[in-house]
């Protein structure tokens, strides 16, 4: 079974953090990296953490670029697998330093990161130091600015400035998945619907055109959407479409002239991103459409012989079938490597980033458990 080690509620000092033991408990080690807080553009210190903790292994090749570390073994095996997680968090929300909740294996972590997602990198790490002979050749990852905008993730950056350490025949992203196998992941993109007006005094209303009034039709058409269903490869997708900010007006006595809603269309692997925007401007015919940003989903790929073989060493341990990843996550980028890839990880990624974020001991234990056999078989 994985290591899931004493349950304590005594948090390490987390002005000088210390080094990363791989050998420690689950409980430990996951706590232990969530307890130096690293959001999005301060991985810093926690990077230097790993990557130390990583040169310490003699079986590993350790690399860097920035704050993304990359280890990998070299033993010469007929295939390579990338096991990926991101290092950076959402900013704090005075939930750390974290504690346990429960006894044995029905405890849960509390803090910031648990979930999303040094849970799924504490089981890296560990399997990281465990395994010197594996039966596969093993690329592990650790990268920053996940949680940002993509244009800024070390993921990409090691993709474009290091292809090469990203070589594999399969990958699994670590994300949370409360220890299930979601294959593939829905798409993603934001435009703005922009809605123009005529400014005037409040006053002399009937001197302008109101653009906020004029942004209900904007808002009825969202409203009576009806989101697919998309079936992928024996997946079914979920879409969605919705208003998610609305931007208008410049002072409380002047009728405004523009107003813009911000729309984001979660769309199915099986769409592409050209598909995705024709649609949306489709539905929204009459106004001016902006593309803010957008990425292409994947399709789950568990055709794959190595990724069918993984979900059933999966299915062996934690008894779940696979499901879709509704959200959007980094198996695309390795989806646009030719890469299939699939998330498994610790934790309900319904409690990402939320304040009561915790992670159940239970779920590091099968992950720990589905891949150690899978690596090792």
């Amino acid at each position: 079974m994985g290591r899931v080690g004493h349950v304590t509620d005594s948090a390490p000092a987390a002005d000088v953090p210390a080094p990363l033991d791989l050998t420690s408990d689950l409980i430990t080690l996951t706590r232990q990296l969530c307890d130096v807080p690293s959001p999005s553009g301060h991985e810093t210190a926690l990077a230097d953490l790993v990557e130390g903790a990583l040169r310490a292994q003699p079986h590993l090749e350790v690399l860097r670029d920035g704050d993304a570390i990359v280890a990998r073994t070299s033993l010469g095996a007929a295939s390579r697998v990338v096991i990926a997680g991101h290092i950076d968090t959402v900013p704090v929300a005075d939930n750390l330093p974290t504690r346990v909740v429960g006894e044995g294996s029905r405890a849960e972590i509390w803090g910031r990161g648990t979930v999303d997602m040094k849970g799924g990198v504490a089981v890296q790490l560990a399997l990281a130091a465990a395994l010197d002979a594996p039966a596969r050749d093993i690329t592990w990852v650790f990268y920053d600015h996940e949680e940002v905008d993509a244009s800024l993730s070390g993921l990409g950056r090691i993709a474009r400035n290091h292809p090469d350490w990203l070589a594999g025949e399969f990958a699994i992203l670590c994300e949370p998945t409360a220890a299930g196998l979601e294959g593939g992941c829905n798409g993603t993109l934001r435009v703005e619907v922009r809605v123009p007006g005529v400014a005037a005094h409040s006053a002399r209303s009937w001197t302008g055109i109101n653009a906020i009034h004029g942004a209900a039709e904007v808002l009825r058409r969202l409203e009576a959407y009806v989101p697919a269903s998309v079936e992928v490869d024996g997946l079914v997708y979920r879409e969605g479409l919705n208003a998610v900010t609305i931007r208008g007006g410049v002072a409380t006595n002047v009728v405004p002239d523009s107003c813009a809603v911000t729309v984001n269309y979660r769309f199915a692997p099986s769409t592409s991103l050209e598909q995705a925007e024709a649609h949306v401007r489709e539905l929204f015919d009459g106004y001016e459409v902006v593309v803010v940003d957008g990425a292409a989903g994947a399709r789950p790929g568990l055709d794959d012989p190595t990724a069918a073989g993984f979900a059933a060493a999966v299915l062996a341990v934690t008894g779940g079938a696979p499901a879709p990843k509704y959200g959007w996550t980094d198996v695309a980028r390795f989806s646009a490597l030719g890469i299939p890839a699939v998330n498994f990880g610790p934790g309900d990624p319904v409690l990402a980033h939320k304040a009561d974020e915790r992670c159940p001991v239970g779920d590091l234990t099968a992950c720990y458990d589905a891949l150690r056999e899978w690596l090792t078989a």
